[in-house]
C-alpha cells in the first residue's frame, strides 16, 4: 500500500513538474532571462520548490554552462526536485511549447510575416520582453552585488563586453577564479582571527 502511495506521489510530482514548466514555456518570449520573473512566481512564490537565492544559482550555473539558459534552468531544477527523471521531465515542459509553436509557425512561414496584426504584435512582444529582462537585470543587480567586490566585478565585467568586446567565456571565467581567490583569502584571514581570539582566551 505504501509503494503504491509512494508511487503515486512520484508520478503526480513528475506530471506537475511537466505542466509547471510547460506554462512557463508557453508564457515567455525573450529567452532565459525574460523568465525569470515568471519562475520566481510560479516556483518561488506560488510553490516554495526554491527560494529567490537558489534560483540565482541555477541562472548562474545555466550561464556559464554550453545551452540554452531557460532549458538549463529546468533542467537543474526537475533535477532538484526529481532526480535525473525529473530533470529530463522539466526539460522537456519547457521546450514543448516553443516546438508545437515553430511547427505551427513552420507551415505558414511564408506569409506569416508579411501580415500586418503579426509585425504589430511582434513589435509589442518586443517592447515587453525589453521591460522583463530590464527587470531580471535589476533583480540580479539586487541580489549579486552585496560587497565592493561584487561591484568592482560587475562595473570591470560590463566594460570589458561593451567597449572592449571580450568574450563572456573569458568574463565568466575570470569573474569565477576572482571569486575562489577571494573566498580563500577570507578563509585564511577569519581562521587567523578565531587563533588570535583563542590565544588570548
Amino acid at each position: 500500500m505504501n509503494n503504491k502511495i509512494s508511487l503515486k506521489s512520484y508520478f503526480k510530482n513528475l506530471w506537475e513538474l511537466y505542466g509547471v514548466f510547460f506554462r512557463i514555456g508557453a508564457v515567455t518570449f525573450g529567452g532565459g532571462l525574460a523568465m525569470l520573473p515568471i519562475m520566481e512566481r510560479e516556483l518561488v512564490d506560488k510553490r516554495s520548490w526554491t527560494n529567490r537565492e537558489e534560483l540565482m544559482d541555477f541562472y548562474a550555473i545555466s550561464q556559464s554552462t554550453p545551452g540554452v539558459v531557460a532549458v538549463n534552468v529546468a533542467t537543474f531544477l526537475g533535477y532538484y526536485r526529481g532526480g535525473i527523471i525529473g530533470g529530463i521531465v522539466a526539460t522537456m515542459g519547457v521546450v514543448t511549447p516553443s516546438v508545437i509553436i515553430i511547427t505551427i509557425i513552420a507551415l505558414f512561414l511564408q506569409n506569416f510575416m508579411d501580415i500586418i496584426w503579426v509585425q504589430k504584435a511582434m513589435a509589442g512582444i518586443n517592447v515587453a520582453v525589453a521591460a522583463m529582462l530590464s527587470k531580471a537585470v535589476l533583480t540580479f543587480a539586487k541580489r549579486s552585488i552585496k560587497k565592493v567586490l561584487g561591484f568592482l566585478i560587475f562595473i570591470t565585467a560590463f566594460v570589458c563586453m561593451h567597449f572592449f568586446k571580450i568574450n563572456t567565456v573569458f568574463i565568466i571565467f575570470g569573474s569565477a577564479l576572482i571569486g575562489i581567490i577571494y573566498f580563500v583569502i577570507s578563509t585564511k584571514h577569519n581562521l587567523k582571527k578565531t587563533k588570535n581570539k583563542d590565544n588570548i582566551k
